[in-house]
């Protein structure tokens, strides 16, 4: 506020003075006071030398970076900074907060001090809701309140009361108890939640936050943030001692941290864990989380640069799902070296290497080392409008196995080589009439991988991976080198685009590609069924911006025969401002799913809103989730109210919950995390209430 300085510039319409042993100063016809970035202003001053003060009067006007004061009377001490005001109403802080004081009084280290107080950040000729106190201090400099006898009105009834509150102004970070969160569930009955917020440096902070369910019991939560110049991360740990609904202890532990030492080095630490497999699905909250079925723990260090990578991890699964049986659980890591390379040579060629170790390890069936080398030659031609990539790789790995059945081999090894040709053009024209262009750009990649028999070779991590178009274009059909499938096929892809050329924006862009075989495969992975399709389904993407604000995306993949679909996905948007969104989506995956989903966020009226979700199976013709709510807006408050059911467990259980959460604009919400569920399940949806 007021420097240590007594500098002042003073301005008056008319001065007048009394000299002797008790000098005045009168000043009349408009004072403006100014020193640094305060201004004060009044109708006329009375000033005062032996006890450096002036006393203001009439319309009294007081400004800042931070506040606003206006009042009747005023005194300032400009010895020691002090301002006091009498019968004030002020502005202040990020927020726009404003109210109305007895007695204001401003310190010269940025502390406001109010008696009998009043507070809002409701506009002027609103006050929705209101704090009153009997005293309130106004930190602006740390940006942080707190109040004596503090009572809390919302529509004119006391909805909170406490002896002494303490909050921050704006986004200042400060220690203390967090709006609680209500709501409810079917299975775990009424629920609330108290987080105490610790603010314990401004580069670490936690959060502790007692949950209370009626049917379970109390559960305790605590979050732990840090951040430094190297390091990052969080640590989170859940833990209910005794759950009434099957007796026993429950807990959950999370950790995910990184640090990184510069030179391209760096470390990443991700630890998962909870105490039974039915953990999310009775205390998780959502569909997606509820169907997790392995929990990754991996430590790891890499090292990044513009030709070389190395990766180093130890890894580990905790599997969640009962249906998984032990041999069908993942491998543990123990541990795995990753080496990736890329060098230019001279004549145009360059050299690539992909290399790894790693020993594998599992509680049941065959375990040990699997070590790959695979280097490889390329000549990438690059022209404006063309490309042209021959390359030859050389793929050998090496298995020195453990825990085999009698008689089979331990040391098992097999030599791939892997040849391609991989072409394109990029072709592009003005479109008539309009500052748009289009593109076409087709591109044709051949490989050649011959058979080697690897039928007696594990399998530890290779998997089929779903059809798409980043398959369409890899060499090998397999996820993971425990096969190299054998093939001498073409793929085939065009890719074509508009452009706005004024803004850049992709306004539409559209795909489709196949591969044709040229032979019959006969390298399979596990009970796989041996190929001899002489071509691959057909698969293609369109994105387009069908008008100024409705976006459609869809995805299909097709065959051969009388069921020739089998992938589709497909999603419709209209958002035609930020308060409205319409979102109606399809999926299909032959003998797994099908499923529509509609969501939205509309205006009903003036300030209401009608928000929801409809997710239907068509294949099981049952509902996954839906959730319907209001929201109502007014110029200083919002209220959301959502009612929900969804599948929650693998095995086809349901819950239904129902949320109330009212925000008070600038400063919390009371009630459930409403305004989650809604950014989580509609698409495009924003939860601010402005």
């Amino acid at each position: 506020m007021i420097l240590d300085s007594e500098v002042i510039q003073l301005e008056a319409g008319r001065f007048e003075s009394t000299l002797g042993d008790s000098p005045l100063a009168f000043m009349s016809g408009g004072v403006i006071l100014r020193h640094d970035k305060q201004l004060m202003g009044a109708d006329s001053a009375q000033y005062n030398p032996l006890s450096k003060a002036l006393i203001l009067e009439g319309d009294v006007r007081y400004e800042d970076p931070g506040t606003q004061i206006n009042s009747d009377i005023a005194e300032f001490s400009y010895g020691n900074g002090h301002i006091q005001f009498d019968g004030a109403t002020f502005l202040v802080g990020a927020s726009n907060g404003r109210g109305s004081a007895d007695v204001l009084e401003i310190s010269r280290n940025g502390r406001l001090e109010l008696g009998d107080v009043e507070y809002t950040t409701c506009p002027f000729g609103s006050e929705d809701w209101l704090i009153q106190g009997k005293s309130i201090v106004l930190d602006t400099k740390k940006g942080i309140s707190s109040v004596k006898g503090m009572k809390l009105k919302f529509k004119g009834l006391p909805i909170l009361y406490s002896p002494y509150l303490s909050f921050p102004l704006g986004n200042t970070r400060k220690s203390g108890l967090l709006t609680p969160e209500i709501g409810s569930s079917g299975r775990s009955g009424n629920e609330i939640r108290l987080p105490w917020y610790l603010n314990i440096a401004p580069n670490f902070d936690a959060t502790i936050t007692p949950r209370l369910l009626s049917n379970r019991g109390v559960q305790v939560a605590a979050e732990f943030r840090y951040l430094t110049k190297k390091n990052k991360g969080f640590i989170a740990a859940d833990y209910l001692p005794d759950d009434n609904l099957i007796n026993i202890a429950r807990h959950q532990f999370k950790l995910e941290h990184q640090t990184l030492f510069g030179n391209g080095w760096r470390n990443q630490i991700n630890l998962n864990e909870v105490s039974d497999n039915q953990y999310y699905e009775d205390l998780g909250g959502s569909l997606s989380i509820s169907s997790v079925t392995h929990l990754n723990r991996s430590i790891r260090l890499d090292y990044y640069s513009p030709n070389l990578s190395i990766l180093g991890q130890i890894q580990d699964y905790q599997t969640i799902d009962d249906v998984i049986s032990e041999n069908q659980k993942p491998y543990r890591r123990l541990p795995q070296i990753l080496i990736n390379g890329n060098w230019s040579m001279p004549l145009g060629f360059r050299f690539g290497f992909d290399g790894e170790a790693v020993n594998f390890d599992r509680d049941i069936g065959v375990t040990g080392w699997r070590f790959n080398a695979s280097p490889k030659l390329e000549v990438p031609i690059k022209r404006p409008g063309w490309f042209f990539t021959p390359a030859i790789a050389l793929d050998h790995t090496f298995y020195q196995l453990k825990n085999t059945l009698p008689n089979e081999q331990t040391s098992l090894s097999r030599i791939t080589p892997i040849t391609s040709v991989d072409t394109g053009l990029f072709l592009e024209r003005s479109m008539k009439n309009s500052k748009r262009i289009q593109t076409i750009e087709p591109r044709l990649l051949y490989t050649y991988i011959p058979h080697r028999d690897q039928d007696n070779l594990p399998i530890f991590d290779t998997i089929i991976p779903d059809f798409n178009l980043v398959q369409l274009f890899r060499k090998n059909r397999y996820l993971g080198v425990d096969r190299i499938g054998d093939t001498n096929h073409f793929s085939v892809g065009v890719t074509t685009r508009i452009l706005n050329l004024s803004s850049g924006r992709e306004l539409m862009s559209a795909t489709i590609g196949q591969t044709r075989y040229l032979s019959d495969h006969t390298v399979k992975l596990g009970s796989q069924n041996i190929l001899t399709d002489k071509t691959s389904d057909y698969i293609a993407q369109l994105r387009i911006l069908l008008f100024k604000n409705v976006n459609f995306d869809f995805g299909h993949q097709w065959g051969s025969g009388n069921e020739n679909t089998t992938k589709t996905e497909a999603r419709l948007q209209y958002k035609p401002s930020n308060n409205k969104v319409l979102n109606i989506s399809y999926r299909f995956r032959k003998n797994s799913l099908e499923q529509a989903d509609l969501s939205w966020s509309w205006p009903l009226a003036n300030r209401w809103n009608f928000v929801g979700r409809y997710n239907f199976s068509l294949r099981d013709k049952e509902v996954l989730e839906q959730f319907f709510g209001l929201e109502y807006e007014s110029c200083c408050w919002g209220l959301r109210l959502v009612s929900r059911r969804h599948l929650s467990t693998r095995n086809g259980a349901y819950d239904s919950s129902f949320g109330l959460q009212l925000v008070l604009k600038g400063m919390t919400s009371v009630g459930t995390a409403a305004d989650k569920l809604l950014e989580r399940g509609i698409l495009g949806y924003s939860a601010d209430i402005r």
